[in-house]
C-alpha cells in the first residue's frame, strides 16, 4: 500500500548506497549459490538450521505481507511476493534465515473487496507474538520484521513497543518499506497518489513477479483520489482510505516500467542488507532491554 512513514525505524538504513550491488534477475525466489546454506527456513534440515542460526549470528527476517486487492492488474498477494523477493535476495548477500510466508496483518480497510483475508486485531497480535517467541526459541535472538504492506504501518511499531510489556530474551526490529530516493527515474504519474498498485508498486512487481502483472488491465478501474472526507489535517478516522480510494487502488499502474522497478528493487534490497548488518553488529538493544526489565520491577529504585 502507501509508502511507509516509519522514519525512526528506518534510521538503521540511512547510509544506504543504492548502487552497492546489482539486482538479482527476476524470479520467485533467487536460488542460493551451491554449497551454501539456503536462506529459506522451510528448506533447511534440522542440522542445517542449527548451522544457519550460527552463520546468521541469530539474525532472522520475517517478511510481512498481506492478502488484498491490488487494482485490477496485480495479484492479491502482491505485498507478500514483493517483500519476500527483496528479503530473500538481501539475505543471500548478507546471510540471515528468512521465515516462511506471513500475511496475518492489518487489512480491515479492504474487507469490501474480493480475496481479502482480514484477521481480528487480537489474533493478529497474538499470532505475531507467538511467531516471534517461537523464532526466538529456535535461536533467532534478533528478529527483523520486514514490512511490505502499508496497512501495517501502525500495527508493527505498536507490536515492537509492546515487547517492553514483559521480559524477552530477544529483540524485535521493524524495517519499513524502502523504495525510491536519490537518482530515482522520473515518474510518469502523480507521486502524491502513487500509493497502492500505482506506478511504483507495479514497477517493483515487474521485477519480483513479472508473470503476475497485467498492465493491460490497469485502466479498468480508477485509482484517483475521491476526496470524500473534509477533515482538518491531523484529525484521523479509520475510514479515511476508503473515503479516498474505494476501488482499493491509488495511482496509475499502467505507466509502470522495469527501469523504475529495478531502481526500487535495488534500493529496497540494499536497505535490507544494511539493516541485517546493523542488527548483527548491535550489542546494545538487548542489554538496554534487559536493564529496562530489571528497573521495571522496582521503579521506585530507578535513579532520579
Amino acid at each position: 500500500m502507501y509508502k511507509s512513514l516509519l522514519v525512526s525505524v528506518n534510521a538503521l538504513c540511512a547510509s544506504i548506497a543504492w548502487a552497492q550491488s546489482p539486482v538479482a534477475s527476476p524470479a520467485q525466489s533467487p536460488a542460493p549459490a551451491q554449497n551454501k546454506l539456503s536462506v529459506h527456513w522451510e528448506e533447511l534440515t534440522a542440522a542445517d538450521f542449527r548451522d544457519g542460526i550460527s552463520l546468521a549470528q541469530g539474525t532472522c527476517l520475517l517478511p510481512f505481507g498481506i492478502l488484498e486487492k491490488h487494482g485490477a492488474h496485480l495479484p492479491l498477494g502482491n505485498d507478500l511476493l514483493n517483500v519476500r523477493y527483496a528479503a530473500l535476495t538481501a539475505a543471500q548477500q548478507e546471510y540471515a534465515i528468512v521465515f516462511p510466508e506471513y500475511y496475518f496483518g492489518q487489512i480491515f480497510e479492504a474487507k469490501h473487496q474480493p480475496g481479502t483475508v482480514a484477521y481480528s486485531r487480537g489474533l493478529e497480535l497474538q499470532l505475531l507474538q507467538e511467531t516471534t517467541d517461537e523464532m526466538a526459541r529456535n535461536g533467532c535472538k534478533k528478529i527483523i520484521i520486514v514490512n511490505g504492506h502499508g496497512g501495517n504501518n501502525s500495527l508493527l511499531p505498536f507490536f515492537a513497543q509492546s515487547q517492553l510489556e514483559g521480559p524477552h530474551d530477544y529483540v524485535v526490529y521493524v524495517l519499513g518499506i524502502m523504495r525510491g530516493g536519490q537518482g530515482e527515474p522520473k515518474h510518469k504519474s502523480n507521486p502524491a497518489t502513487d500509493m497502492h498498485a500505482g506506478e511504483s508498486e507495479t514497477s517493483m512487481s515487474m521485477i519480483a513477479r513479472p508473470d503476475l502483472v497485467h498492465l493491460d488491465r490497469a485502466a479498468q478501474e480508477s485509482g484517483a483520489d475521491q476526496a470524500r472526507l473534509k477533515l482538518p489535517e491531523g484529525l484521523y478516522t479509520g475510514i479515511w482510505w476508503y473515503a479516498r480510494f474505494p476501488n482499493h487502488y491509488a495511482g496509475d499502474g499502467g505507466v509502470a516500467t522495469r527501469e523504475l522497478g529495478e531502481f526500487e528493487a535495488k534500493t529496497w534490497i540494499n536497505g535490507i542488507v544494511q539493516a541485517i548488518r546493523a542488527v548483527k553488529a548491535d550489542q546494545e538493544s538487548l542489554r538496554l532491554q534487559n536493564e529496562f526489565y530489571e528497573r521495571s520491577k522496582h521503579p521506585l529504585e530507578t535513579p532520579q
